[in-house]
């Protein structure tokens, strides 16, 4: 077992390995069978097998090449911008009652803005653009 885990160790050194993007397209990837399989016992269809079977290899086939993948930097931005989503998303739920997220026209930046009445002007503090909210 000592060899086996050895060679393993070698062939995975530089390459990008499991993160949290994985993870939840392994999930999907299961229930993704879960479900056709379901849906296979009442369609009996070739066109619906052939969806199922190319649907299946495709997940997999971008799960390995995002675990093997030495481009280590293009994989971390991947599950960086993959994570940061659902991290807005969880921000804005939290702050939903004293705070409003808006986004710069200029740059694009996502500002967090404390609630108020009425029209305010807001200074971007990446570009330094003002505009105008509405409250």
């Amino acid at each position: 077992m000592g060899k086996f885990k050895n060679k393993l160790y070698r062939f995975m050194y530089g390459r990008y390995g499991t993160d949290t993007l994985t993870k939840v397209m392994l999930w999907v990837y299961f229930c993704w069978l879960l479900t056709c399989s379901v849906i296979s016992i009442f369609v009996d269809s070739v066109y619906f097998s052939l969806f199922y079977y190319l649907g299946s290899a495709a997940m997999m086939f971008w799960m390995f090449f995002r675990m093997f993948s030495r481009n280590v930097a293009a994989r971390r931005r991947e599950n960086e911008r993959f994570c940061g989503f659902f991290k807005l998303r969880r921000n804005k739920f939290r702050d939903r009652k004293t705070h409003v997220y808006r986004k710069c026209h200029a740059c694009g930046a996502v500002l967090r803005l404390p609630k108020a009445k009425g029209k305010h002007f807001v200074v971007c503090p990446r570009c330094k653009k003002r505009f105008e909210v509405k409250g």
